[in-house]
């Protein structure tokens, strides 16, 4: 089964979708134009749904031509960057601050296609859930729907979910079992020392100076406490203090991220952050408080689910086209693990390469756009994944 030619013809179509949404974006929780335009493509399509799961969800239900107990989930995520878009092209965003900079238009473009020919064939035994899920951009849309009962209202046994990446082959897949994108926490390390004016630093105990160190000093966590085989990743990305250039504050706030594959790895980096931070601040006659903040956890596909995933596939781009052997597509992390978490699948990624075209960027530039060439591979992905784990007998 190459691309669908049924969904090949609908690529201008699927384009037209894909850029109108692109044009319209909206932060997490805020979907709900986003969610109104997949609500209307559904009802064009005859497609029942169901709104309101984590906000601003959308899950459409499409019942094959055979009755069935089995069901699977196809997820895509419908939020954008707030972020502005350098863009010049006529889609470009309307809404200042706010970008599709990560691909989510096409993958709701992507599900969305694949909706109109399953709505239209029902060649599969069972049920296939089309998941919209807003708020994967670090406010945990998949978690806001499992809580509001996703998995319950709507049992299905599988999910699976696709991921566009600049870079790689353009059509080409990225599949793997274990873990693809890394662990995310965050931190707040907040440095109180004594104020004093600039020109008499004597007289009091300078936060600035004692966090500074406590910044290089996390650097060693990485390289001297975590084993070199063993992936992770810590960067301080605030340093917020002071508010005049004649006084030395009372304190500093440092913030930042730690990503990892391992439960063990994190909690000892969790922890030497703590520790350096205090032990750096007593010693210099301050102290430090520290915050953990638990973010996303690894997305880890399941072995079985990702074998069906390669299956899928190979038949829309050919064995060729797969990519199986790298140790995880990045130290990113994506709130689709909490789904896997609950459910059994495979979050996959494909190439979107634009290879010198509009766009060449990576994921959150501020230049970057989606690339529909892909659209039609994505979409017939998800309808050979359909029929494929729900046969007809």
């Amino acid at each position: 089964m190459p691309i669908i030619k049924e969904i090949q013809s609908n690529h201008a179509d699927m384009t037209t979708w894909r850029k109108h949404i692109h044009q319209h974006p909206e932060t997490a929780y805020l979907e709900v134009e986003t969610a109104a335009f997949v609500k209307q493509k559904l009802t064009e399509f005859g497609v029942p749904f169901h709104y309101g799961l984590g906000k601003t969800g959308v899950v459409g239900i499409i019942k094959g031509k055979q009755k069935g107990d089995k069901a699977i989930g196809l997820r895509a995520d419908m939020d954008a960057l707030p972020m502005q878009e350098l863009n010049t092209f006529e889609h470009r965003s309307v809404n200042q601050g706010c970008m599709h900079a990560c691909g989510h238009d096409g993958h709701t473009t992507m599900l969305l296609g694949a909706a109109k020919y399953l709505a239209s064939t029902k060649n599969f035994k069972g049920t296939v859930y089309l998941i919209f899920q807003p708020a994967e951009e670090s406010n945990a849309g998949a978690k806001a729907m499992i809580d509001d009962g996703l998995f319950d209202k709507f049992p299905m046994d599988e999910v699976y979910a696709v991921h566009n990446w600049p870079g790689t082959k353009l059509g080409s897949f990225k599949i793997k079992a274990g873990p693809v994108l890394a662990a995310n926490d965050r931190f707040e390390i907040i440095v109180k020392g004594k104020g004093c004016h600039a020109a008499l630093p004597e007289t009091g105990t300078d936060p600035i100076v004692i966090g500074s160190q406590i910044v290089v000093a996390l650097q060693s966590i990485v390289s001297r406490n975590v084993s070199p085989i063993q992936s992770a990743v810590l960067s301080v990305t605030m340093f917020n203090g002071g508010s005049a250039y004649n006084v030395v504050p009372d304190t500093v706030t440092l913030c930042g991220t730690v990503r990892t594959l391992d439960v063990d790895v994190r909690l000892l980096i969790l922890k030497r952050i703590k520790e350096i931070a205090e032990s750096f601040a007593t010693s210099m006659g301050a102290t430090a408080t520290f915050r953990h903040i638990p973010g996303y956890p690894v997305t880890r596909n399941h072995l079985e689910q990702t074998k069906f995933a390669l299956q899928a596939a190979e038949k829309i781009v050919g064995k060729e086209n797969i990519l199986s052997d790298f140790p995880v597509v990045s130290m990113g992390s994506e709130d689709f693990a909490f789904m896997l978490e609950k459910k059994a699948g495979c979050y996959v990624f494909i190439g979107n390469d634009n290879s010198g075209e509009a766009s060449p960027c990576m994921l959150h530039n501020p230049y970057y756009d989606f690339n529909d060439k892909i659209l039609p591979i994505g979409s017939s992905y998800f309808v050979a994944l359909a029929e494929q784990q729900l046969p007809l007998t």
